[in-house]
């Protein structure tokens, strides 16, 4: 399941995960995150205990965006031990989301 996060550190946030942490940045007026919502939850209930999945809104915390240097909308970046190994822009499947995962 996807989690909507608010936080003090989002350091604290990546570091306090067990478990790769892929992080939805979206914004609530974009269309195309609007439609990967359904599909996230959906790939959550899938990855449930490989991959943990939280939804960050980047009108809230655009210092986050900024610092992951967020240019479009959806972007998602798995991070793994508090560092980014993979980064995924755009709207997708979920089968192309769970195939990406996987290959990682």
């Amino acid at each position: 399941m996807a989690v909507k996060k608010q936080f003090s550190s989002f350091a604290e946030l990546l570091q306090s995960s067990q478990i790769p942490l892929l992080v939805d940045f979206y914004a609530p007026w974009c269309g195309p995150c609007q439609l990967m919502a359904p599909i996230l939850e959906k790939v959550g209930a899938q990855v449930r205990d490989k991959v943990q999945i939280v939804k960050i809104n980047t009108d809230q915390y655009p210092e986050v965006a900024s610092q992951y240097q967020i240019r479009a909308l959806p972007t998602f970046i798995l991070f793994q031990d508090g560092k980014p190994i993979e980064r995924i822009e755009g709207a997708m499947t979920a089968d192309q989301l769970l195939d990406k995962l996987k290959r990682l």
